[in-house]
């Protein structure tokens, strides 16, 4: 009967069973960082594809070009968690209306598909914020997200200005149904695979820290309301 190496580790002296156990952990860990930076070469291929396809005068505030830039910034940061290296992005000065205005019009069609809107309501100047621009990208597609996917009726973006802070709110009609037809809909939304709950409210959380700001996020009889506070470049934090 052959042995598992568990059993042979188990047989031999304290240390070099936890020699060999520490062998067989780096082993796996090993072939698992393997198979994941061969997973993120194939992707990265087709996302170089898609660069190649866009016209040359295309700008990266368009749908697709933010898209894809944000695809790439998302395995950069693949790539560091796995083989090493600072996980946050640069920062640098970004200008608030045409990050909302890209992100209104890449989520206009998926709204539109479950009979829904997406409308702004600009109350500020031209505010600049001081953070990376794919995480501020990945922060509003996150937020509409989930407007669509949980809420119901309209969904309102809001930009305000009080002080040194930029307030960016994200409202819809509350939890909406199930329906087949919603259901059917949304699949064009979500990503393939086991639907994980979560995680894009994570990214915003993380930019709300990473920038000295905050997010809240509250339901009521009225709707849902998320709230995303940041300070305007130059601002104390």
């Amino acid at each position: 009967m052959p042995l598992e190496l568990s059993e042979l580790a188990g047989g031999l002296p304290v240390a070099a069973s936890f020699a060999m156990a520490t062998g067989i952990t780096a082993l796996r860990e090993g072939r698992r960082r393997s198979s994941l930076n061969e997973a993120m070469h194939e992707l990265r291929r087709p996302l170089q594809g898609l660069a190649l396809s866009l016209p040359a005068d295309g700008s990266e505030s368009e749908p697709a070009g933010a898209c894809l830039l944000m695809a790439v910034a998302a395995v950069e940061r693949l790539d560091r968690e796995i083989n090493g290296g600072p996980l946050e992005a640069p920062a640098g000065p970004v200008s608030l209306r045409p990050a909302v205005e890209s992100a209104m019009e890449r989520w206009r069609r998926p709204a539109e598909a479950l009979d829904r809107s997406v409308s702004l309501e600009w109350r500020a100047g031209e505010p600049v914020l001081q953070t990376p621009p794919a995480e501020l990208g990945q922060a509003l597609d996150n937020l509409i997200s989930n407007a669509l996917v949980h809420g119901r009726d309209a969904v309102v973006v809001e930009i305000g200005e009080a002080g040194d802070r930029l307030h960016l709110v994200v409202r819809d009609g509350g939890c909406g149904g199930a329906g087949p037809r919603r259901r059917r809909m949304l699949r064009a939304i979500r990503t393939a695979g086991r639907d994980r709950h979560g995680h894009g409210l994570r990214i915003v959380r993380r930019l709300a820290a990473r920038c000295g700001g905050s997010y809240r996020l509250r339901r009521s009889a009225e709707g849902t309301e998320a709230r995303l506070e940041l300070p305007l470049a130059g601002a104390s934090r």
